[in-house]
């Protein structure tokens, strides 16, 4: 795994590195994020004492000129925690940023006679610029620490979405996924689930890929460019807690502009954003805090995309049911919005295929069965109780077709 970029990696930084899943990342201030790594026994684990200094380039300068001392010694900043409130302020913007990414593609690629279903090209984007990440983690981190998470976690995660995949998946499998259904026998409704399942996979995995190695061969003139730019150090401390105020002051204003804009735009996106931090937040601290508790999948992302999925399908429902019918058109608007921010920010794919990759193939194998299996366990007992009970129907409700 390490052979596709590790052995370009700049002067200074860890000898073996890792690609590590979506929420994870070297702050270069001092800290590994460990809370947040796949701590498993098979994966390759850089030195528990190696650390990445704020200012790497410039201790080396100053080491060759004269030997470091007590006088001389650079002053380090405090290390920064995976739950520092730059760290979170900045995955506001990513997600929200993310979230529109995300819708903007989905409409674009949605047409009469395509030929793609349109969450391919949203995964296949979302996945493509994690790679990006991975091949480029050590340049960002130490450019700016709290960028890494915010591009990672907070853009990329909420760029892809799981619990849509899944839910797709399950309308295909059900004959559901246009109104009226196809007239076609059962064998054909097996093709039509494996396809969405196997192709957004395959698709996702190919655009990893090729981001690591597009981050990997354009690594030296990137380095290159931030330096010419003056970008490759961190600002001061003063500039990044600007930088994270502007950042929760950017979600701060997503509420209002509900209002401001017209009905138009409400459930096309002004709906979705205030949702959009919380579902990323949320899976961000089931990361940090679950996906060290397990050396065989991780908890913390398999927690966050099952829990994406639930209440994603208890959304298809409410907004088919017949009491959505006598419900205004801000419980609808409302719908829309958790749906399409909370449960898209939540449950994501970008993570879900870095992980695969990162694990040896029979956990890894392990890993996405169980994701699978689960969501669509849970989709069947929400989603598909209620549809073969007669208790939803196609043409009622308040949804966006």
């Amino acid at each position: 795994m390490n052979d596709h970029f590790g052995s370009r990696m700049q002067p200074g930084a860890v000898s073996k590195p890792l690609i590590k899943k979506e929420d994870t990342t070297v702050f270069s201030q001092g800290s590994q994020v460990a809370d947040t790594e796949i701590p498993m026994d098979d994966i390759e684990q850089p030195d528990s004492n190696t650390r990445i200094s704020a200012d790497a380039s410039s201790q080396h300068r100053v080491s060759d000129r004269h030997s470091p001392t007590k006088d001389h010694a650079p002053q380090l900043e405090k290390p920064l925690l995976p739950c520092d409130v730059r760290v979170i302020a900045l995955l506001a913007p990513a997600s929200i940023f993310g979230l529109l990414a995300r819708l903007g593609v989905h409409a674009l690629a949605t047409y009469d006679g395509q030929s793609v279903f349109a969450f391919a090209w949203v995964q296949a984007i979302g996945c493509f610029v994690m790679g990006l990440c991975l091949g480029w983690r050590e340049i960002i981190s130490a450019s700016y620490p709290e960028l890494y998470p915010a591009l990672s976690s907070g853009f990329c995660g909420s760029v892809t979405t799981f619990s849509s995949w899944q839910l797709e998946t399950f309308l295909a499998f059900s004959n559901r996924s246009k109104s009226p259904p196809f007239d076609r026998i059962w064998i054909y409704d097996i093709m039509d689930g494996l396809t969405q399942l196997i192709i957004t996979l395959s698709i996702s995995f190919s655009a990893l890929i090729c981001g690591i190695a597009f981050s990997t061969n354009t690594l030296p003139p990137f380095q290159s460019f931030l330096k010419r730019v003056r970008l490759d150090r961190p600002p001061t401390y003063l500039i990044r807690l600007l930088i994270a105020g502007l950042g929760l002051t950017c979600y701060i204003l997503t509420i209002p502009l509900y209002f401001i804009l017209t009905d138009h735009y409400r459930p096309m996106a002004t709906s979705a954003l205030p949702f959009a931090f919380p579902g990323a937040l949320t899976r961000y601290l089931l990361s940090v805090f679950l996906n060290h508790r397990s050396k065989r999948i991780p908890p913390g992302t398999l927690t966050a995309n099952i829990l994406g999925t639930s209440v994603l399908a208890l959304v298809y429902v409410l907004q088919r049911s017949h009491v959505s019918t006598r419900s205004n058109t801000t419980t609808c608007y409302m719908l829309i919005g958790l749906g399409d921010g909370y449960c898209g920010c939540l449950s994501t794919v970008s993570t879900f295929v870095v992980e695969l990759r990162t694990l040896k193939y029979r956990k890894g194998l392990v890993y996405f069965l169980v994701s699978v299996i689960l969501a669509q366990v849970v989709t069947v007992l929400i989603v598909g109780s209620a549809m073969w009970s007669k208790a939803i129907g196609v043409h009622q409700g308040c949804f966006r077709s």
